[in-house]
């Protein structure tokens, strides 16, 4: 649906949510991300409640778990598609007739500084018409819409090809690419991409709908070292990896585009910390919190999964404060698909037994 750095996938998760869960059982994802527990869950009929302090992961988590009128959803894409289109063909042809630039919409986003930076300005154009028809219609399905723009959005940057994921500075001047290995040029246009993700979208969205469950998806907006947990029958996660993704950063476009309140302030263990012994302490203390708030609502003796990349080693120190016993420690190498990454990744997955008298 969007692409997501620091996401597992989701065969994984299947495998232990079959291993350790029941149909009408409640799997908790404090750290939900771009939302793979929860889809995974649904589809196995087991009811889940995932926590992110990203907006737009949220957002993102809410879109991917909705249940749609799929015709509906159609005409939607289609109707917002055609209205782009005619309304570049309005602002072109009255743009030849005066003295004022093309951009009807350009005020119409909330961080324009980034905006003009990050895009060339037919492609800006492009964006803000679709983001302003998506508000002045009032779609019943907007929230997709915002995905699928976001998307073409990630796309349309002026950054390299191959570069996508961690972009520096905005590309402005032809370079050598080394994903087509010829001269590529900065992109300059939005609306393919917006068109191309609209395709796309509707393709996952009925892949989706032939396996999901009515099993119950919960998602909030919520930093876990502050949220209430419902009770449980245990957590599947993919913490943060400390000092290594801005995960607020690696969306900027989507926080500028659609105004979401950034609360990158209260990551853990962001990239922009670095990894230093101070910022692992803070790490290993910010998680600790979170299972221990876990721990007070799950049925006692319950298993908890997570998966992290735990180059620190501190994950069997947390779990000796925690009091778990560690049933499993499995170290997984991570095929790297995308990007110039080509130096050898490996995760571990802790698999845990809350303790026998956890819950209160």
């Amino acid at each position: 649906m969007h692409p997501y750095l620091g996401k597992f996938i989701p065969q994984l998760v299947e495998v232990f949510l079959r291993k350790y869960f029941r149909r009408g059982q409640t799997v908790i994802d404090p750290f939900c991300g771009s939302g793979t527990t929860l889809v995974q869950a649904n589809e196995l009929g087991i009811d889940s409640v995932g926590y992110d302090v990203s907006a737009f992961n949220a957002l993102l988590c809410e879109v991917k778990t909705a249940k749609y009128d799929l015709p509906k959803v159609r005409k939607e894409i289609a109707d917002i598609n055609q209205k782009t289109r005619a309304a570049l063909r309005k602002d072109l042809q009255s743009s030849l007739f005066a003295a004022e630039p093309r951009g009807t919409y350009r005020e119409s986003a909330p961080d324009m500084g980034y905006l003009n930076q990050w895009f060339d300005a037919n492609a800006l154009n492009e964006l803000l018409t679709f983001l302003s028809l998506i508000d002045s219609e009032a779609y019943k399905y907007g929230k997709l819409l915002k995905v699928i723009l976001c998307r073409a959005a990630r796309s349309a940057r002026l950054t390299t090809h191959f570069d996508l994921d961690f972009p520096k500075e905005p590309q402005t001047t032809p370079y050598w690419c080394y994903k087509h290995s010829r001269e590529c040029y900065p992109t300059q246009e939005a609306l393919k991409f917006l068109e191309r993700y609209s395709v796309d979208t509707m393709r996952r969205l009925e892949q989706f709908d032939r396996v999901r469950t009515n099993a119950n998806v919960t998602i909030y907006h919520s930093d876990s070292r502050q949220a209430t947990f419902p009770r449980h029958q245990g957590v599947l996660t993919s913490p943060p990896y400390v000092g290594l993704i801005d995960y607020h950063e690696q969306h900027a476009y989507a926080y500028a585009l659609l105004g979401l309140h950034d609360n990158r302030q209260d990551e853990i263990g962001p990239a922009s910390n670095g990894s230093s012994q101070k910022a692992q302490a803070r790490y290993k203390e910010d998680i600790v919190d979170v299972f221990r708030r876990l721990i007070d609502t799950i049925v006692p003796g319950a298993r908890i999964v997570v998966v992290a990349n735990d180059k620190a080693n501190l994950y069997g120190e947390i779990a000796d404060e925690l009091g778990v016993q560690v049933e499993g420690v499995v170290q997984r190498h991570v095929n790297r698909r995308t990007g110039r990454r080509s130096n050898d990744f490996y995760e571990s997955i802790f698999i845990w037994r809350a303790p026998r008298s956890s819950a209160r």
